[in-house]
């Protein structure tokens, strides 16, 4: 598989090319005695509207529309292409004017939320892989569910058999509060081993308590909870994958919307 970076060389050429065309372009209008912003305002809408068909190109994936990879390549490219085209085109990183800066708002939005997809889209399908889970996002719910009511019945059947109460203690005073539902949700997103040191901070902490009969379920205790751990990471993989497109695709559609609104009240102003 050719890496992002290296896919990234030629829609980043194309771009600059692109670029470059618009800068001898405006030049040529400005000496005509033209008005550049409506080149260059054109110019970013067209290539806003290309950025927006990436989502409709992953609802047409069952058609022959190119290589996802491809696509993503020419929207990284195409969004960088758009913040420059923005800067020539304003002058600035804000404008002056409400009107304008509703508009600027929206595109900065847009122009954040797409580069930390790009950071999503790189890093967490990657750790998924390296997980060895496979696990449906909407089956994590019953998988916490079953893992918790096996860690309970652990619990339950430590007492029993031991006649003491130290294992069972311990778990509600703490481990209940791990099994409940997904946990280190930041700690999985940067990477880290939160929830490891955690469980094996508590298993340390309440082992030399327990008696011969009572270790044999601490252990399968922590089994559990290491089970739960990988089904963690997965949610938080996959749960900030789908998140980040809340944010992005909204405001990207809003974007469109209120700049074909803006070239329209450009053009009539204009006349």
């Amino acid at each position: 598989m050719i890496p992002l970076a290296q896919r990234l060389v030629l829609p980043l050429l194309f771009s600059a090319g692109l670029f470059a065309v618009l800068w001898i372009w405006k030049g040529r209008v400005i000496n005509e005695l033209g008005d550049p912003a409506i080149v260059t305002g054109w110019f970013l809408f067209a290539v806003i509207l290309f950025l927006g068909a990436y989502n409709v190109r992953k609802k047409l994936a069952a058609f022959n529309v190119g290589p996802a990879r491809a696509w993503l390549a020419l929207h990284i490219a195409g969004g960088l292409l758009a913040v420059c085209i923005f800067l020539f085109h304003t002058g600035t990183l804000w404008p002056t004017g409400i009107y304008e800066q509703i508009l600027a708002t929206l595109f900065w939005i847009v122009t954040i939320t797409g580069f930390f997809g790009v950071a999503v889209i790189v890093i967490y399908p990657r750790r998924l892989t390296d997980s060895g889970l496979e696990i449906n996002y909407e089956e994590i719910p019953s998988k916490i569910y079953d893992i918790r009511e096996r860690a309970e019945a652990e619990v339950v059947a430590c007492t029993e058999k031991s006649g003491e109460s130290t294992l069972a203690d311990h778990y509600v005073d703490t481990m209940d509060w791990y099994f409940r539902r997904p946990r280190f949700y930041i700690n999985y997103l940067v990477g880290g081993i939160g929830a490891e040191a955690w469980i094996r901070s508590h298993g340390d902490a309440v082992r030399r308590y327990l008696s011969a009969d009572e270790t044999p379920f601490l252990d399968r205790l922590l089994s559990l909870a290491d089970e739960k751990t990988a089904i963690d990471r997965q949610y938080a993989c996959q749960d900030i994958m789908r998140k980040w497109l809340v944010a992005h695709v909204p405001f990207s559609v809003a974007l469109i919307g209120i700049s074909v609104w803006h070239l329209i009240l450009v053009h009539v102003y204009a006349k």
